[in-house]
Protein backbone atom coordinates (compact mmCIF):
# COMPACT_ATOMS: atom_id res chain seq x y z
CA UNK A 1 0.00 0.00 0.00
CA UNK A 2 1.27 3.62 -0.85
CA UNK A 3 2.04 6.41 2.02
CA UNK A 4 -0.80 8.40 0.91
CA UNK A 5 -2.95 5.16 1.85
CA UNK A 6 -1.30 5.46 5.89
CA UNK A 7 -1.16 9.24 5.94
CA UNK A 8 -4.71 9.45 5.20
CA UNK A 9 -5.58 6.55 7.93
CA UNK A 10 -3.23 7.99 10.42
CA UNK A 11 -4.49 11.42 9.96
CA UNK A 12 -8.04 10.54 12.26
CA UNK A 13 -7.75 11.63 15.56
CA UNK A 14 -8.37 7.84 16.67
CA UNK A 15 -5.67 5.35 16.86
CA UNK A 16 -6.58 3.27 13.66
CA UNK A 17 -4.98 0.26 15.49
CA UNK A 18 -6.33 1.04 19.34
CA UNK A 19 -3.63 2.31 21.78
CA UNK A 20 -2.84 -1.05 23.58
CA UNK A 21 0.34 -3.09 22.87
CA UNK A 22 -0.28 -6.41 20.08
CA UNK A 23 -1.00 -9.39 22.61
CA UNK A 24 1.36 -11.49 20.90
CA UNK A 25 4.33 -8.99 21.79
CA UNK A 26 2.97 -8.33 25.70
CA UNK A 27 3.74 -12.15 25.98
CA UNK A 28 7.57 -11.56 25.19
CA UNK A 29 9.87 -10.71 27.66
CA UNK A 30 12.89 -8.29 26.84
CA UNK A 31 16.47 -8.28 28.78
CA UNK A 32 16.13 -5.25 31.36
CA UNK A 33 16.80 -1.58 29.10
CA UNK A 34 16.84 -3.28 25.97
CA UNK A 35 17.62 -1.33 22.47
CA UNK A 36 14.74 -2.39 20.61
CA UNK A 37 13.75 -1.58 16.78
CA UNK A 38 10.10 -1.81 15.63
CA UNK A 39 10.16 -1.60 12.30
CA UNK A 40 6.52 -0.74 10.17
CA UNK A 41 5.46 0.77 13.62
CA UNK A 42 2.29 2.77 12.26
CA UNK A 43 1.15 4.76 15.42
CA UNK A 44 3.31 3.64 17.68
CA UNK A 45 1.55 1.26 20.27
CA UNK A 46 3.71 -1.36 20.21
CA UNK A 47 7.07 1.06 20.59
CA UNK A 48 5.63 3.29 23.52
CA UNK A 49 4.30 -0.13 25.66
CA UNK A 50 8.00 -1.42 25.22
CA UNK A 51 9.33 2.26 26.65
CA UNK A 52 6.93 2.22 29.97
CA UNK A 53 8.61 -1.33 29.89
CA UNK A 54 12.13 0.96 30.42
CA UNK A 55 13.85 -0.01 27.11
CA UNK A 56 15.63 2.03 24.69
CA UNK A 57 12.97 1.99 21.85
CA UNK A 58 13.44 3.05 18.33
CA UNK A 59 10.72 3.05 15.71
CA UNK A 60 10.74 3.55 12.24
CA UNK A 61 7.45 3.82 9.82
CA UNK A 62 7.18 5.84 6.22
CA UNK A 63 3.93 7.50 7.53
CA UNK A 64 4.74 11.33 7.95
CA UNK A 65 0.95 11.23 10.25
CA UNK A 66 2.19 7.96 11.70
CA UNK A 67 5.56 9.41 13.11
CA UNK A 68 3.03 12.77 14.79
CA UNK A 69 0.81 10.36 16.14
CA UNK A 70 4.05 8.03 18.00
CA UNK A 71 5.30 11.23 19.16
CA UNK A 72 1.95 12.02 20.62
CA UNK A 73 1.17 8.78 22.52
CA UNK A 74 4.91 8.94 23.55
CA UNK A 75 3.67 12.19 25.15
CA UNK A 76 0.67 11.01 26.73
CA UNK A 77 2.12 8.14 28.38
CA UNK A 78 5.14 10.25 29.67
CA UNK A 79 7.86 7.97 28.20
CA UNK A 80 10.33 9.04 25.06
CA UNK A 81 11.09 7.31 21.74
CA UNK A 82 12.81 7.78 18.65
CA UNK A 83 11.27 8.09 15.45
CA UNK A 84 12.77 7.64 11.81
CA UNK A 85 10.94 8.54 8.95
CA UNK A 86 12.00 6.38 6.48
CA UNK A 87 11.07 3.81 3.35
CA UNK A 88 12.61 0.10 4.30
CA UNK A 89 12.99 0.21 0.84
CA UNK A 90 15.94 2.52 1.48
CA UNK A 91 16.74 1.49 4.72
CA UNK A 92 20.08 -0.62 5.90
CA UNK A 93 20.31 -2.02 9.59
CA UNK A 94 23.79 -1.38 10.82
CA UNK A 95 25.00 -4.82 12.11
CA UNK A 96 25.13 -6.20 15.87
CA UNK A 97 23.53 -2.87 16.92
CA UNK A 98 19.61 -3.82 18.48
CA UNK A 99 19.21 -6.20 21.31
CA UNK A 100 15.39 -6.79 20.25
CA UNK A 101 13.51 -6.63 16.49
CA UNK A 102 9.50 -5.99 16.53
CA UNK A 103 7.50 -6.27 13.60
CA UNK A 104 3.57 -6.32 14.09
CA UNK A 105 1.63 -6.59 10.90
CA UNK A 106 4.13 -5.39 8.51
CA UNK A 107 3.35 -6.83 5.25
CA UNK A 108 5.69 -5.89 2.46
CA UNK A 109 5.39 -7.29 -1.24
CA UNK A 110 8.05 -10.51 -1.86
CA UNK A 111 11.09 -8.44 -3.12
CA UNK A 112 10.37 -6.03 0.28
CA UNK A 113 10.18 -8.84 2.60
CA UNK A 114 13.18 -10.93 1.52
CA UNK A 115 15.48 -7.46 1.90
CA UNK A 116 13.71 -6.38 5.31
CA UNK A 117 13.75 -10.24 6.80
CA UNK A 118 16.89 -10.58 5.12
CA UNK A 119 18.77 -7.75 7.24
CA UNK A 120 17.35 -8.78 10.59
CA UNK A 121 19.80 -11.75 11.67
CA UNK A 122 23.05 -9.31 10.88
CA UNK A 123 21.23 -6.28 12.75
CA UNK A 124 20.43 -8.04 15.85
CA UNK A 125 23.78 -8.40 18.62
CA UNK A 126 24.32 -12.16 19.83
CA UNK A 127 21.37 -13.28 21.80
CA UNK A 128 18.98 -10.43 19.89
CA UNK A 129 15.45 -11.73 19.65
CA UNK A 130 12.78 -10.75 16.65
CA UNK A 131 9.31 -10.94 17.70
CA UNK A 132 7.23 -11.33 15.09
CA UNK A 133 3.08 -11.26 14.06
CA UNK A 134 1.90 -11.34 10.79
CA UNK A 135 -1.55 -12.34 9.31
CA UNK A 136 -1.19 -15.78 6.99
CA UNK A 137 -2.45 -15.84 3.66
CA UNK A 138 -5.42 -17.63 5.36
CA UNK A 139 -6.41 -14.13 6.13
CA UNK A 140 -8.64 -13.62 3.22
CA UNK A 141 -10.44 -15.91 4.30
CA UNK A 142 -11.62 -14.21 8.02
CA UNK A 143 -11.32 -10.36 6.23
CA UNK A 144 -10.53 -9.52 9.73
CA UNK A 145 -7.65 -7.19 9.10
CA UNK A 146 -4.56 -6.86 7.47
CA UNK A 147 -4.45 -7.02 3.34
CA UNK A 148 -6.62 -8.67 1.16
CA UNK A 149 -4.45 -9.53 -1.21
CA UNK A 150 -2.05 -12.61 -0.68
CA UNK A 151 0.18 -11.38 -2.25
CA UNK A 152 1.40 -9.25 0.96
CA UNK A 153 0.05 -12.06 3.27
CA UNK A 154 3.12 -14.77 4.31
CA UNK A 155 2.85 -18.23 4.58
CA UNK A 156 4.74 -20.09 7.22
CA UNK A 157 7.04 -21.49 4.84
CA UNK A 158 8.03 -17.91 3.55
CA UNK A 159 9.47 -17.11 7.16
CA UNK A 160 11.38 -20.01 7.34
CA UNK A 161 13.30 -19.29 4.69
CA UNK A 162 13.68 -16.00 5.00
CA UNK A 163 14.88 -16.74 8.47
CA UNK A 164 16.59 -19.29 7.95
CA UNK A 165 19.93 -17.79 9.98
CA UNK A 166 18.49 -17.87 12.80
CA UNK A 167 19.85 -19.96 16.34
CA UNK A 168 16.51 -20.58 17.89
CA UNK A 169 13.19 -19.92 15.50
CA UNK A 170 9.92 -20.60 16.28
CA UNK A 171 6.94 -20.23 14.09
CA UNK A 172 3.92 -21.00 14.77
CA UNK A 173 0.50 -20.38 12.37
CA UNK A 174 -2.51 -20.33 14.38
CA UNK A 175 -6.17 -18.65 14.47
CA UNK A 176 -6.72 -16.34 17.68
CA UNK A 177 -8.55 -13.51 18.56
CA UNK A 178 -7.26 -9.81 17.23
CA UNK A 179 -8.64 -6.82 18.78
CA UNK A 180 -6.45 -3.69 18.06
CA UNK A 181 -8.69 -0.89 17.14
CA UNK A 182 -11.49 -0.54 14.45
CA UNK A 183 -9.27 -2.42 11.27
CA UNK A 184 -7.83 -5.24 13.50
CA UNK A 185 -11.00 -7.29 15.24
CA UNK A 186 -12.23 -10.73 15.28
CA UNK A 187 -10.94 -14.18 14.37
CA UNK A 188 -8.18 -14.18 12.22
CA UNK A 189 -5.02 -16.47 10.31
CA UNK A 190 -1.59 -15.41 12.02
CA UNK A 191 1.69 -16.31 12.11
CA UNK A 192 3.61 -15.37 15.28
CA UNK A 193 7.43 -15.61 15.21
CA UNK A 194 10.17 -16.20 17.86
CA UNK A 195 13.90 -16.29 16.91
CA UNK A 196 17.07 -15.55 18.92
CA UNK A 197 20.97 -15.06 17.16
Amino acid sequence: MQVEFWNERYKEKVFAYGLQANDFLREQNFSPKSKILCLAEGEGRNGVFLAEQGHDVTCVDYSEEGIKKMNQLAEMKGVQIQTICADLNDLDLEANTWDGIVIIFGHFPDELRKKVHGQLYKALKDGGKLVMESYHKDQVIYKTGGPMTTTLLYSEEELRSDLSEFNTLKVNQTIREVHEGEFHFGNAAVIQVLAEK
